[in-house]
Order: C-alpha cells, then sequence, then structure tokens
C-alpha cells in the first residue's frame, strides 16, 4: 500500500447527503477482483448518461476536475453495501483524501486498509472546503497527515482528528497485511520450533 503523507492536489466538490457504494461503483461492475482499472466506472451514473456520453455538468467530468485528488462530500459518505470495491474505484480514478461530515463504517475502515485518508471535519468546516473545492483549477487543497492539516489556496487551515494507529499505517503504507509482515522473523521463528515443541500438530 503506497504511503500517505502529504497530498497536494485538486479538490471536487460533491455535496450530496447519503452517497452509497453502489453510486460510487455500480453493481455491474463489481465482476472483477482487481484493484485497478474500476476508476474508468466511478460514480458510472452521475458521470454518464444511458448511452455511455459523459454527462459535462458531473464535477468529475469538467476539465478543471478531471484530475481531482481530494472529494469534498456530504454527510454518510460510503453507506449501502460493504463493496470494498468503492474505495478501489476512487483510487484506481487517482482520489486520495475524501472529507466529509462523517462516513459509513464499513466504508471508513475500508478507506483505511485501501491507502485513502477519510477525514471527518465539523459540517462548518466541511462548508468552507466545499467553497475552496468550486474555484475550478484554483480549487487546490494540501493535507498534511502528519500536522493533521488542511491548507486552503488562501492560507486557511483547518485541523483535522485520526486515530493515532491508523495515522500510523497511513503514514507508513501498512495495510493488515503490511502489518503481519512486520512480525515476519517472531512468526518464521515460531514455525521453526513449533514442530519440535508441539509434536501432536
Amino acid at each position: 500500500m503506497d504511503k500517505f503523507t502529504k497530498l497536494t492536489g485538486i479538490a471536487a466538490a460533491l455535496p450530496l447527503r447519503n452517497i452509497d457504494t453502489d453510486m460510487i461503483i455500480p453493481k455491474q461492475f463489481l465482476k472483477t477482483i482487481k484493484r485497478t482499472g474500476l476508476g474508468k466506472s466511478l460514480f458510472y451514473e452521475m458521470r454518464f448518461d444511458t448511452d455511455g456520453k459523459e454527462n459535462p455538468e458531473f464535477v468529475l467530468n469538467k476539465p478543471a476536475y478531471r484530475q481531482a485528488q481530494i472529494l469534498v462530500a456530504g454527510e454518510n459518505f460510503g453507506c449501502g453495501s460493504s463493496r470494498e470495491h468503492a474505495p478501489w474505484a476512487l483510487l484506481d480514478f487517482g482520489i486520495r483524501c475524501v472529507i466529509a461530515p462523517d462516513f459509513a463504517d464499513i466504508f471508513y475502515n475500508n478507506c483505511f486498509q485501501n491507502g485513502i485518508l477519510p477525514i471527518k471535519l465539523r459540517q462548518s468546516d466541511v462548508d468552507k472546503l466545499l467553497d475552496d473545492a468550486s474555484r475550478g483549477s484554483n480549487a487546490t487543497l494540501t493535507v498534511d497527515l502528519e500536522a493533521q492539516e488542511i491548507r486552503g489556496p488562501d492560507g486557511g487551515v483547518v485541523k483535522f482528528d485520526i486515530d493515532p494507529f491508523r495515522k500510523h499505517c497511513l503514514l507508513n503504507g501498512l495495510d493488515a497485511v503490511g502489518l503481519t509482515l512486520q512480525k515476519d522473523a517472531a512468526i518464521s521463528t515460531f514455525e521453526a520450533t513449533a514442530g519440535t515443541s508441539r509434536p501432536w500438530l
């Protein structure tokens, strides 16, 4: 998993409540277990019409936001089914950070396991960032995980809280597998002696 330390990127505003995982990546795209290739189908039913043509009004289809790496959204982001394809699609599109007043629990946890930083903020702070994100090519935010700060294009700073363990994992690029591999020497030692000390196994 890629480390998340400091991210400076275009922020896109998607001020909708209750964006569920089927809106993030519709069910017809869940046939793969690969983490790549899903970005083109992110928010498919909002990005494209029934003929597969781009909706020019959708924020990620606008020229200024096609390379967005930060999404500022409404409350209860990621509700619905627990599909891990949702953070995979966001990451494959290029989104590394989602900012919202709150998140569905499973989606929130899945973000950390896939190198995406989900940030919970008060609605008043989200509103400030939505305003920043509405500035087109000037909608650049800097998210500093170490300092736990978001800096806006005008120099304003918003602080955010994060669980220390999750912060450690993101800063060091550690998912569940990476955390386990940190104990590789102890695991190898245990396996080497287990047969002798427990011959009945």
